[in-house]
């Protein structure tokens, strides 16, 4: 006698409703060819963002880098403004070292279109690169199949986030230097770690703070191969350029004001979203000391905590929260390392309350584009002052890297919080927990 087979209310198996098999049908497309779902989101997204900008302006920080290189051989180059129409937009000035615009200089001799095409196209590449690293270390253990796949699904997703959309939009050179750096980080060669970091920190010198990851990890060949590299980017830039190297290591280095609106909503570290709080620019004052040492301190610990535990991804990424939360200015589209804070929490062999609540404010944030609404709610940029729900709301990415830290500081499930992680159980636990294909 055959069971009794209840139907629900519908009439209907559950399994066979029509959304229920459209939903189905798609999930079980996407596991199969992620390549066709990444190359569809990167084609919509190079669209997005290069048709405007060949129509109208557009690509602006790219915009810098190519017609600001020129000027090095000139000697003003930190005199150089970019002059773009519109109101409220400032003249946008080079931030960079030198050595910066010695490698943009080849964009100059290239028409706009190509430039901004190849540009994002690059990015997008970029992106999967540092997916990859990240994946490969939260999951070294992962089949090839699985890790590809991970790869694939996850670079379409988080292309669409607030940082790696903006850093399109405005041609930023954030993906690139991420993936540099995360890249170099994998290397078991000293020279291949210290090559990649020391690079970008001669473009931009935030990623310098990736040094603590070596010390922490006492690879001390890659710190002095990172030291000499980056130490050979300001050689560079004296040799080609003394006047403009002088300007920049001398003065404009310190000035957080020439980068642009330190109380700007844009602006996501730990002074600017004081200063909102405050109504004036903190600077380096007693209240931004106050903010300042105690996320050090929570960063600091959790980079030696994850790395005792051999957890590589969780080290480098309180690394580069630590250089986020300090910087006097990280624009939303500098936190390009929510990416790796997204896929630790997400393959984490271990769920608290904690990981669940920093994964889920993350997610809020990325995909919500907070910061762009805010920035529309902003009446000018240059003014500090703020409605108290307004300047609470801008505290979002700081308070997101907050919880991750304190994430990152808790033990792995049934184990001491400075053992090793037991590689079988890892992998079983982590195959378990994730719901990627």
């Amino acid at each position: 006698m055959s069971p009794t087979v209840r139907f629900p209310a519908g009439g209907a198996p559950e399994n066979t409703r029509p959304g229920r098999r459209r939903i189905e049908a798609v999930r079980r497309t996407t596991a199969r060819r992620p390549g066709t779902v990444l190359l569809l989101a990167a084609a919509v997204m190079l669209l997005l963002v290069w048709i405007p900008a060949c129509l109208r302006v557009g690509m602006v920080d790219l915009r810098v880098y190519r017609t600001a290189a020129p000027h090095l051989l000139s000697g003003d180059l930190y005199a150089f403004r970019l002059r773009l129409p519109g109101p409220g937009l400032f003249p946008l000035p080079f931030t960079y070292p030198p050595f910066a615009a010695l490698l943009f200089l080849p964009l100059s001799w290239v028409a706009w279109p190509l430039v901004s095409a190849v540009w994002t196209a690059a990015s997008v590449l970029a992106l999967c690169v540092l997916v990859h690293c990240c994946l490969r270390m939260a999951d070294p253990a992962a089949p090839a199949a699985r890790h590809r796949r991970r790869v694939l699904l996850w670079s379409a997703a988080l292309l669409w986030t607030e940082p790696v959309a903006v850093t399109l939009a405005l041609g930023q050179i954030n993906l690139l230097l991420a993936a540099c750096v995360a890249f170099a980080v994998e290397r078991r060669s000293a020279a291949a770690a210290g090559l990649g970091t020391g690079l970008a920190a001669g473009v931009k010198l935030v990623p310098a703070v990736t040094g603590l990851y070596f010390l922490v990890h006492r690879r001390w060949s890659a710190v002095g191969w990172s030291g000499a590299v980056f130490a050979a980017t300001v050689a560079a830039g004296w040799w080609a350029a003394p006047r403009p190297a002088a300007d920049f290591w001398l003065h404009a280095v310190g000035e957080a004001a020439r980068v642009g609106p330190v109380g700007s909503v844009l602006n996501q570290s730990l002074r600017g979203a004081l200063s909102r709080t405050l109504g004036h620019d903190v600077g380096w004052s007693a209240p931004w000391w106050a903010c300042a040492v105690p996320a050090a301190l929570l960063a600091l610990t959790a980079v030696v905590r994850t790395a005792r535990r051999t957890d590589r991804l969780g080290a480098l990424l309180a690394v580069q929260l630590l250089g986020l939360l300090i910087s006097p200015i990280s624009w939303c589209h500098h936190w390009i390392w929510s990416v790796a804070a997204v896929l630790w929490l997400t393959h984490t062999p271990h769920r608290t309350r904690v990981h669940t609540a920093a994964l889920t404010a993350w997610g809020l944030a990325l995909a919500g584009y907070l910061i762009h609404w805010l920035a529309l709610a902003q009446a000018d940029i240059w003014e500090f002052g703020r409605p108290w729900y307004l300047a609470a709301l801008g505290w979002s990415y700081p308070v997101c890297a907050v919880l991750t830290l304190v994430a990152l500081l808790l033990p792995a499930a049934g184990q001491g919080t400075d053992r090793p992680r037991n590689s079988g159980q890892s992998r079983s636990s982590s195959a378990s927990i994730s719901r990627m294909p």
